[in-house]
């Protein structure tokens, strides 16, 4: 797993940590090009991922399969694992490119799905 999501880091532009979580909040595994607490991340995003769902439930718009936040210097993307326990998260720069992480994110996503 640490493969592909190094190399998914490598691949996006503007990316710089790449991870693999459970809606738990608990790391499964992950890859930072910078000292950052991975374990933290996970834990505060699978918060947001499972509020983001409940919101969809009330509301019958299914279940989210992507999430994208930007800001001035960060930008997070998130991409659930359909049926799975697990999502994807992939931490860019303030001008980070949402096009790869969305394709790169997929292609990797598939790749991890044969480890769970």
């Amino acid at each position: 797993m640490l493969e592909q999501l190094r190399q998914l880091v490598d691949d996006v532009d503007g990316a710089w940590a790449a991870a693999l979580g459970g809606l738990d909040g608990l790391l499964v595994d992950g890859h930072s090009n910078v000292d950052v607490d991975l374990s933290l991340l996970v834990a505060e995003h699978a918060g947001m991922l499972r509020a983001a769902t409940q919101a969809y439930d009330t509301l019958s718009g299914g279940q989210a399969q992507e999430w994208f936040m930007r800001g001035a210097a960060l930008s997070t993307y998130m991409m659930p694992m359909p049926g799975n326990e697990f999502f994807l998260l992939l931490l860019l720069d303030g001008q980070g490119n949402l096009g790869q992480a969305r394709m790169f994110g997929y292609q990797t996503m598939q790749q991890l799905e044969g480890f769970l």
